[in-house]
């Protein structure tokens, strides 16, 4: 009995045993494995949205920068810029300037040079243009041919030579001040027709001169004031300064040299400190330095004719890296010879430069080392320049103390003063 029912169990095994399929030679086994989710539609939705979000970012990059720097030649509108100062930012303005008066509440503006010959496009005078290179950026110096026409040139040159030639120092304030014709003597000499109108022609027949070397003279002013002929309201065009400050800066300084003649190696303007003062603001300054420097925020430096031999005009340590007084030696003497930079005087061409740098304020800095410039020697023949300056004082407040001094009036009305009897009384 026993063993039937082992057989039986056996059978009941047998019976409920299925053998697994037969495997075919080189099948694989297939694992099934459930998908997942990482490669979602949301996630490359996402993705997607990212990579163009990127794209157009850099996009726009692109277009700002295109934008913002323009190409190698540059259009620069001056013709109504002259008038309008810029009005500094708020966030910007420095506490000294919150509280000057409307006519000084503005950051200087200051031309861009790039880089060493860049040429940029500036309007001087309707319906032309003139090109303006870079020739150096320490100092920031521009050069500007056909500034003066030929015609422009000799009626200043042809005033000097009326007005008389006498001798300036370098920058300190004269003690005292040349004998000066009236207007109306110096009307009175130009109109030869006598008609009470001065043509350009009077003024181009004279042809008597004087001897001498320099020419400063509020005269000149005037007489190009009434003329197209205005080499300082081209100056605050260019510069897109207001014309307050160059109207009230030094009048315009002739200078001629003959052969044999030449300047040292010197800086237009001066450094300031407690124990010296601007000299065209000293009596604003309220303090008791004894010394006076001029202080010359730019130079514009005009050839009036072209010099047959020599005559160039020399930056001796532009574009250095360094500046070292004892490692140049003195170059006062020898700035001609180690000179990095000559420019020949070419009539009707200007040469502007700064002789400050800028306080990162928007005001006048640190004077620029790297302005020192001289005149080489004339070798053959004779040369003739014009200087115009622009005096600002470093000292914001007491620019405006200075400009209100002088452009005070009875009527309480602003006045644009005379400037030979403005330094005179000052």
């Amino acid at each position: 009995m026993g063993e039937y029912e082992d057989r039986l169990h056996e059978l009941e095994g047998e019976a409920n045993y299925f053998p697994p399929p037969p495997r075919h030679p080189g099948g694989r086994e297939r694992l099934h494995i459930q998908k997942s989710s990482v490669c979602s539609r949301a996630y490359f939705v996402v993705v997607m949205a990212f990579f163009h979000i990127y794209i157009i970012n850099i996009i726009a990059l692109l277009l700002y920068v295109h934008y913002n720097t323009g190409s190698g030649e540059q259009d620069i509108p001056l013709e109504n810029s002259a008038s309008a100062p810029r009005p500094m930012p708020t966030e910007h303005r420095t506490p000294s300037s919150a509280n000057l008066s409307p006519e000084l509440s503005f950051q200087l503006p200051r031309l861009e040079g790039i880089r060493v010959g860049h040429v940029q496009r500036v309007s001087l005078v309707p319906d032309r243009t003139h090109n303006m290179r870079t020739l150096s950026l320490k100092p920031l110096l521009f050069e500007i041919p056909g500034f003066l026409s030929v015609e422009e040139s000799s009626v200043v040159m042809q005033l000097a030579q009326l007005k008389g030639l006498t001798h300036s120092s370098l920058l300190t304030a004269p003690d005292s001040q040349e004998e000066q014709l009236t207007e109306d003597q110096l009307f009175s000499l130009l109109d030869l027709n006598q008609d009470g109108l001065l043509q350009r022609e009077e003024i181009l027949s004279l042809s008597h001169s004087t001897d001498g070397s320099w020419l400063s003279s509020y005269n000149l002013r005037k007489i190009h004031t009434g003329l197209e002929t205005n080499p300082s309201g081209k100056v605050t065009r260019l510069t897109r300064l207001p014309s307050s400050l160059v109207d009230l800066s030094e009048p315009m300084e002739v200078v001629r040299y003959e052969q044999g003649g030449y300047s040292h190696a010197h800086h237009d303007s001066g450094p300031t400190n407690h124990d010296s003062s601007c000299a065209h603001t000293h009596l604003a300054a309220n303090n008791s330095a004894s010394k006076q420097v001029a202080c010359r925020y730019l130079t514009a430096l005009l050839h009036l004719n072209s010099a047959d031999g020599g005559g160039e005009t020399s930056f001796p340590v532009a574009d250095n890296r360094t500046y070292e007084e004892e490692v140049l030696g003195d170059l006062s003497q020898q700035y001609c010879d180690k000179g990095n930079l000559k420019v020949k005087p070419v009539a009707g061409t200007a040469l502007l430069w700064y002789n400050h740098l800028s306080d990162g304020n928007g005001w006048v800095g640190e004077l620029d080392e790297f302005s020192l410039h001289g005149d080489c020697l004339v070798t053959r023949g004779f040369k003739w320049t014009g200087s115009v300056w622009v005096n600002i004082d470093p000292d914001q407040q007491r620019q405006e103390r200075y400009q209100r001094l002088v452009s005070w009036h009875p009527d309480g009305q602003s006045k644009k003063p005379e400037h030979g009897d403005l330094h005179q009384d000052l």
